[in-house]
């Protein structure tokens, strides 16, 4: 007589996405009860950027965070699903990372010298539309599938930079407002992560029925949004011109990045940060479902998400006016904690609720760094 083992799939309850959401919104309600009433969460009380403005600019991230979410739900599977080999997969993996990681600071550099940070957002929406045209009418199968790769990881290497460096030269040169800019930042953070669980959400919606059409229609989604983001950077808000010549411009960034330790230290952080991110994505999956355990991927996601969007809130807790705690100590007892939450993952495996714990503890340190590591590069 046999045996059956019934199996269950793990999957966070309901409880835990309303106590996220409710913390998210207490943090945000409660701060102007705590502080000073003048010390608005608001990014645009007390800067001389209008307040149409700012929010026309988070519009757009909001949709650049969109078009960047659309394609991380997938990951291989799409590759996998049209039949392409894994020597191509590999391929393509390698020549997008690779390039994204040798011309993204090229990149950076070019339109900072040129002052173009309008046209690089420009670039991002115009790259997303090419991705988004070829998976309509390009078999994935197509020997220049690589195309895609390339195309996307350039996306986002100039979305790592381009709009944050928008918003600084904008507020540097129409009056800067340090407070007013941290603000900025966290609020980037903050709908990032909220963009990114509306992708998720969109794509399983258009892949809940028919896997190709949800393929195609999630292409036809990202061609509509970058051609809205088109129109916002091209007929929208215009960047302030530079008051200082191209080359004095250049040679003002060459002084101040290699004769300045503390730049070099910073950007040295900024890449740990990255770099242990990318890791945590690849790893994350197989930890979960390791000895054969069961889970609902597609609902863990979202509380990672939450988590980071948590995390941004304290922001304005940590660096208002009234409090003593400078932002370097911060960053290192956040770093601190996350590093201990990894550890514990690293040195055995848990329960799955213990893991989804830590993962979102370490997520709430990336919610809180994000914005602290964006305004160090400001002071």
């Amino acid at each position: 007589m046999g045996v059956e083992f019934e199996s269950s799939k793990w999957e966070p309850t309901l409880s835990l996405y309303g106590f996220i959401i409710m913390c998210c919104f207490s943090s945000i309600a409660l701060f102007p009860r705590f502080f000073n009433k003048s010390l608005s969460l608001s990014p645009f009380a007390d800067q001389s950027l209008s307040p149409t403005s700012h929010r026309y600019f988070l519009f757009l991230y909001s949709l650049a965070s969109a078009m960047e979410g659309v394609w991380s739900v997938y990951g291989d599977f799409e590759f996998v699903y049209s039949g392409t080999s894994k020597e191509q997969i590999l391929f393509s993996l390698i020549l997008g990372f690779g390039s994204s990681l040798l011309l993204a600071p090229l990149l950076a550099f070019l339109f900072d010298s040129i002052g173009g940070h309008n046209k690089a957002c420009l670039v991002f929406c115009v790259l997303h539309l090419f991705v988004g045209i070829w998976k309509r009418i390009v078999p994935q199968s197509h020997p220049c599938v690589w195309l895609l790769t390339l195309s996307s990881s350039l996306a986002t290497g100039i979305f790592s930079f381009a709009f944050e460096a928008w918003i600084v030269l904008e507020n540097e040169n129409q009056g800067y407002r340090l407070r007013a800019l941290t603000n900025t930042f966290w609020l980037m953070t903050f709908i990032e992560s909220a963009s990114l669980i509306g992708s998720q959400v969109l794509v399983n919606w258009l892949l809940a029925s028919d896997v190709d059409t949800g393929i195609a229609s999630s292409s036809t989604a990202t061609i509509f949004i970058a051609i809205i983001g088109i129109f916002c950077v091209t007929k929208g808000w215009k960047q302030t011109p530079h008051s200082a010549p191209v080359k004095d411009r250049r040679w003002m960034s060459y002084i101040n990045i290699f004769s300045d330790k503390r730049i070099l230290l910073l950007g040295f952080a900024h890449a740990c940060l990255q770099f242990s991110i990318a890791i945590f994505w690849i790893l994350w999956a197989p930890t979960l479902v390791a000895d054969g355990r069961e889970v609902h991927l597609g609902l863990i996601y979202p509380c990672l998400m939450g988590a980071r969007m948590l995390g941004s809130t304290v922001c304005p807790w940590l660096f208002c006016a009234s409090s003593s705690l400078r932002i370097e100590d911060c960053l290192v007892y956040t770093f601190t904690v996350m590093g201990l939450a990894l550890s514990i993952v690293a040195y055995d495996y848990q329960e799955i609720g213990v893991l989804v714990s830590l993962f979102c503890l370490f997520h709430a340190g990336v919610g809180l760094i994000i914005p602290s590591l964006a305004r160090l590069r400001t002071m």
